[in-house]
């Protein structure tokens, strides 16, 4: 993390859903779901002002076409900012690198960046739960990103037990079509009742799990969206591709950076691929850790004379 004229950097790293299936709906009215996240070393980058006044700004757009009001960043700020009655406010930078509605993670990761840096900064002096609870709030996918672990998930995706994954990398691709999750669920040919998987299922990898392991919206989106019909084919000549989430994000999977690069230099020119690492923890933990590292140096060498 750095600092420049009273702004600091934070990292809002992509996820990867390394399967999703549906297996019921809740009396809530949601959908069951069970889901591996796979965390990234890579992906947006925050940059947070601490302001006097107690506003919150947006400075820039976040995506395109993202309002300020419904920008989940701006949200998450205004929560925390409530919730925990703080006076302080917040100049907020998104820097984008994570396609938006491709099924990474973005918006969900940004608004829990937002809610782990600036508990720092303010010092809320929130825990974890507490944050992870507050995100829950603003969507599904936002306590995996405050928590900072790889995990296997229930419920909405907010039931997180943590995951243990091996190294990998990844071919990522986007087929840059956006289809709302709303409309997906609505599906007629979604399948939404698939037999609950156990986490010994995902790490055995047995013959003959991969077909019940997978994600529930990819048949619907490749009948649906060419872009992504297409995008699965040309991966298909590198690996297995897999779609993540509910969005027209795919990947490929590598054991070492040397083989996910080679694979990235045989796809068709056009196509928008590139590489990236899986995280063991978010970066965000690191980050979070480097800020109490720095407080603790800056409060020692007040104390001396």
């Amino acid at each position: 993390m750095t600092a420049e004229a009273g702004w600091s950097a934070w990292p809002a790293p992509a996820k990867l859903n390394l399967f999703l299936q549906i297996t019921g709906r809740r009396q809530d009215g949601y959908h069951a779901l069970q889901t591996v996240f796979r965390l990234l070393e890579w992906g947006d980058t925050l940059r947070l002002r601490i302001r006097e006044d107690g506003a919150i700004v947006r400075h820039g757009a976040s995506a395109p076409g993202v309002a300020e009001v419904d920008d989940l960043a701006v949200r998450a700020a205004k929560l925390l900012q409530f919730e925990a009655k703080v006076a302080l406010g917040a100049d907020i930078v998104v820097e984008k690198r994570i396609p938006a509605g491709g099924g990474f993670g973005g918006g969900s990761s940004d608004a829990a960046t937002v809610l782990v840096a600036l508990n720092a900064l303010w010092g809320t002096g929130y825990d974890p739960d507490r944050l992870a609870d507050l995100g829950l709030r603003l969507g599904a996918d936002v306590p995996v990103f405050v928590r900072g672990d790889n995990a296997w998930a229930e419920g909405v995706g907010e039931q997180l037990t943590p995951l243990e994954l091996p190294p990998a990398w990844y071919v990522l691709a986007d087929p840059g079509v956006h289809v709302p999750t709303a409309a997906l669920f609505q599906a007629p040919e979604l399948t939404r009742n698939a037999p609950p998987a156990t986490m010994s299922d995902f790490v055995s990898g047995a013959v003959g799990q991969r077909a019940v392991l997978g994600n529930a919206f990819e048949p619907v989106l490749r009948r649906r969206e060419p872009a992504i019909e297409a995008v699965f084919e040309a991966l298909a000549r590198i690996g297995t591709p897999r779609l993540t989430g509910s969005g027209s994000g795919c990947f490929v999977e590598f054991a070492n950076r040397e083989s996910a690069e080679a694979a990235l230099a045989m796809l068709p020119s056009g196509l928008q691929a590139w590489v990236a690492a899986g995280a063991a923890v978010s970066p965000l933990r690191a980050a979070l850790e480097s800020n109490r590292l720095q407080g603790r140096r800056q409060e020692a060498q007040g104390t001396r004379f």
